[in-house]
């Protein structure tokens, strides 16, 4: 049986980062909005106000958490650009998933804010001189260094997870 809570696995580091994954990292951050809307179409209310696993957030929360977490990363990517090794603002996710907003407002806000985003942040990153990936921030949650490149490989997981998260609760509902 697969972990209800990682369907797609936990977060493994590429064993490299070239033009070739940074470029694919790209597009896969460009086609998310794409393949969460295809995962969230025809859903309900009842059905996005359902639990992905047990004790987990809704659907709904599932959606409204990606453009949070994501322009959040945003900001953190043009931070490491702009500045010199910037320390990075953590969030507490939990606490902006439980937010009346997040457990109560249309997905289809969220799914908007996600198409705009992503646009903005995939044409950003293609804007990058190669030598932009290697620069570094630091994560104080983490209590480590993260290059450009790392954090982009980890948010196209991060993307693919919680779509995931989405069709495996259709999948084993028969939605």
């Amino acid at each position: 049986m697969t972990d209800p809570r990682y369907p797609i696995g936990k977060y493994a580091l590429p064993p490299s980062f070239t033009a070739s994954t940074r470029a694919a990292a790209i597009a896969a951050i460009e086609s998310l909005p794409a393949e969460l809307r295809a995962a969230v179409a025809g859903l309900d209310d009842a059905q996005l106000d359902t639990p992905y696993r047990e004790g987990g957030w809704s659907l709904r929360q599932v959606v409204h958490h990606l453009p949070d977490s994501h322009v959040n990363a945003y900001v953190r990517h043009k931070l490491v650009v702009a500045e010199e090794r910037p320390t990075i603002r953590p969030y507490d996710q939990e606490v902006w998933a439980e937010s009346v907003e997040a457990r109560t407002a249309p997905v289809a806000i969220s799914l908007a804010l996600v198409d705009a985003l992503h646009a903005r942040w995939s044409a950003y990153l293609r804007s990058l001189p190669a030598e932009a990936f290697a620069r570094e921030f630091f994560h104080p949650e983490a209590e480590r260094w993260m290059s450009l490149d790392w954090s982009v490989e980890h948010y196209v997981w991060h993307g693919r997870h919680h779509t995931a998260h989405v069709r495996a609760l259709r999948a084993s509902r028969g939605w």
